[in-house]
């Protein structure tokens, strides 16, 4: 028994009785997925924080909370557009929930013709959530966050799109860079045109011989960047 509940005060029971109506408040709560229905773009979620159980007896036991079901995940989008990545088992997720019963814009969506009409009258319910992707508990979080750019990256930072407060943009991946690929393109473009400008001036020192070799690298030297532009886009 809560030694609170022997007292003889008006204050402490109505605190009491407000910290009992707010248990019953869902806001929000970190959650890990559990499973993805990529079909209906939901999850199956398992929060986890755990709930509090006091028996009979007074015995203080942590409990994990019910499994969420037909979590609809929020990707940012609009007017035609979204930006989407991959979910899988583990993965954290913020879960937020809504304070009225979703069900009907869940099954049927919205329109003026077809109003959203409660089919439950449940409020803050763990049954209404939303989940957002992205919150991360310390021993997840990302390595080398950028404090000046904004990148699209994977978790470790290896390849990344980025764009820099001076309009300045960067595509990354672990073994090359596309400013690479294009300075070592422009290299191979000069080699080019001055290999091509000395057999066309039709010089009687240059001969076909001589522009073989320069010519050959630079025709491996392409190679290369194509091969590097292939591993570099998807």
């Amino acid at each position: 028994m809560d030694p609170r509940e022997y007292l003889n005060d008006v204050e402490e029971a109505q605190r009491l009785a407000h910290e009992g109506w707010q248990s019953d408040i869902w806001t929000a709560l970190p959650c890990v997925v559990v499973s993805v229905n990529w079909e209906a773009m939901s999850l199956v979620c398992q929060p986890v924080i755990q709930g509090r159980m006091l028996d009979s007896q007074d015995n203080l036991t942590f409990v994990n909370l019910p499994t969420l079901l037909d979590v609809p995940i929020c990707f940012p989008s609009c007017a035609g557009f979204a930006v989407t990545m991959p979910l899988a088992a583990g993965d954290e997720v913020l879960v937020i929930f809504s304070s009225r019963c979703i069900d009907s814009w869940w099954y049927a969506g919205w329109s003026q013709a077809k109003p959203c009409l409660p089919s439950d009258y449940r409020m803050h319910d763990l049954s209404d959530g939303f989940a957002i992707p992205g919150p991360k508990s310390i021993p997840n979080v990302f390595p080398s966050i950028s404090s000046t750019d904004l990148q699209i990256r994977n978790s470790l930072g290896t390849t990344y799109l980025s764009i820099g407060a001076d309009g300045k943009i960067g595509f990354i991946n672990p073994t090359t860079s596309l400013k690479n690929i294009l300075t070592n393109l422009e290299s191979t473009l000069s080699t080019f045109m001055e290999v091509l400008a000395a057999f066309s001036g039709g010089s009687a020192s240059v001969t076909q011989t001589m522009l073989q070799a320069p010519a050959a690298t630079a025709v491996s030297s392409l190679s290369t960047i194509l091969t590097e532009i292939g591993a570099l886009l998807k």
